[in-house]
């Protein structure tokens, strides 16, 4: 692999984990998609680093139950959909026109279905 194209991977896997840290504190910032991104951008430009990505002992476990089973914890899931509630509710009552305003909250139901739908991991975290 060309040295360019793998510092740009390993650029965007350390940005993007270091949004997913930066989101474990904020809770409108996602954590496991940074952590997932991260850890699919290190595997391209530094497998060391996603290694470490997946034994890390706070962010690991999700990201490991996403790649082996494509599975999202309990906890995780719960938290989506107080957020995604919280969200739809906001634009319920912040956004004026009605076609946009359905077409998001609608949008925000089908990702909490999916979210939903999804299997938690059956190795306990």
């Amino acid at each position: 692999m060309p040295v360019v194209r793998r510092i740009a991977f390993l650029a965007l896997a350390w940005v993007s984990f270091g949004l997913g840290v930066v989101g474990a504190f904020l809770p409108l910032l996602p954590t496991t998609c940074f952590m997932l991104l991260a850890v699919w951008a290190a595997s391209k430009g530094s497998p060391r680093f996603a290694l470490w990505i997946r034994e890390h002992p706070r962010f690991g476990p999700a990201v490991v139950a996403w790649e082996c089973e494509r599975a999202i914890p309990r906890h995780a899931k719960w938290l989506a959909s107080a957020m995604l509630i919280a969200s739809m509710l906001i634009l319920a009552f912040t956004v004026s026109l009605w076609w946009l305003k359905l077409s998001l909250i609608a949008g925000l139901f089908l990702v909490g279905v999916w979210i939903l739908s999804r299997p938690e991991p059956v190795v306990t975290q």
